[in-house]
């Protein structure tokens, strides 16, 4: 694990404080609009078509491909457009995409989300296809929050097909465990707020669906949708042949991967954040403790997916703006591409 200095401004002590901040209040005064170059239309696991944008730069580093969370789409990350924005400007070429069900890919297919089972195939289908493309490698997979687990999975799959072409997976916040950190959510009140938040995107998220696709998702059923696990039971689990909800998520859930894990890795986390189980933290710290493939960043504070930075800790690293994390992410990708 690597001890670095980090602090937040004053009022976002609080990971409640920080997280509600980084996703109701800093998506409206992004600085850095994505534009992309060109546009794509990929094709992930069995063939399910998945919509990519990329932006290639003259005498690349690399190649980053990310995604984002477990909603929205890439027309509203600001945190992902500000990512490429500085990707871009260290010399990296960029794709990002919408992941199953989600964005422009829901327009293509009705294939629904598998938590990394399959999107983990789709990151590595579309590493390939980059390549084919003339995007530069080595292709670094890249998430936050659940994209994060989806790129952790993209790395396993990597790993275990021989992708040397696939230098490593960059994560912030990804979600590690989704059974323990559900059940923590319902035990505090902020928890059951930020789940009420997110179960109210995926059934907005569902309706689209059904929309697209009436005749594949029943509106009675979409309407019934009420939590996050609520919406798995509904629409996810049948179709990938598991009996509950429970073990779907023990099945999907990355954690285990990781010290099986030889591909590098680099995982940015905050033990304030108030969406994931505390109780994985010390598991996390053993594990990267017991695999040199693991760079390990934990901070006291940082929220979910925040790691805003006051304006001394800025002088202090040198950053351009407040956003610590995306910066320590690409420290690391320049230090891995040499």
């Amino acid at each position: 694990m690597q001890s670095l200095s980090y602090w937040p401004p004053l009022p976002l002590h609080s990971g409640v404080i920080h997280t509600v901040f980084t996703a109701y209040v800093q998506r409206w005064g992004c600085l850095y609009p994505w534009q992309p170059q060109t546009s794509h239309v990929f094709h992930g696991a069995e063939g399910v078509p998945l919509y990519g944008e990329g932006y290639r730069v003259g005498q690349a580093r690399g190649t980053i491909i990310a995604t984002y969370g477990i909603t929205g789409d890439l027309k509203n990350q600001w945190y992902l457009h500000t990512l490429a924005h500085w990707a871009i400007a260290r010399g990296f070429d960029v794709l990002l995409f919408d992941w199953r069900a989600h964005g422009r890919s829901a327009e293509l297919s009705p294939v629904l989300t598998s938590d990394g089972l399959y999107e983990g195939q789709d990151f590595v289908a579309i590493a390939q296809q980059c390549q084919a493309l003339g995007y530069t490698p080595p292709y670094w997979l890249v998430g936050y929050s659940l994209g994060g687990q989806l790129a952790l999975w993209g790395a396993w799959y990597a790993q275990q097909q021989g992708k040397t072409e696939i230098g490593g997976a960059a994560v912030i916040c990804p979600n590690l465990d989704s059974n323990r950190s559900l059940a923590y959510l319902g035990q505090t009140f902020w928890g059951r707020q930020f789940e009420g938040a997110i179960s109210r995107q995926l059934q907005h998220l569902a309706r689209h669906l059904h929309r697209l696709y009436p005749q594949i998702f029943d509106l009675n059923t979409v309407a019934k949708i009420d939590t996050i696990a609520g919406f798995d039971a509904a629409l996810v689990i049948d179709r990938l042949g598991f009996s509950s909800v429970a073990e779907y998520y023990a099945a999907s859930s990355p954690l285990p991967l990781l010290p099986q894990l030889t591909i590098p890795l680099w995982i940015l986390y905050a033990a304030d954040d108030p969406l994931f189980d505390p109780c994985l933290v010390p598991e996390l710290l053993t594990i990267a403790e017991g695999n040199p493939a693991l760079t390990l960043l934990l901070t006291e504070q940082g929220g979910h997916v925040g790691f805003t930075s006051d304006r001394k800790c800025q002088r202090l690293w040198g950053d351009p703006d407040y956003c610590w994390g995306i910066h320590r992410l690409l420290d690391w990708l320049e230090q891995r591409a040499g």
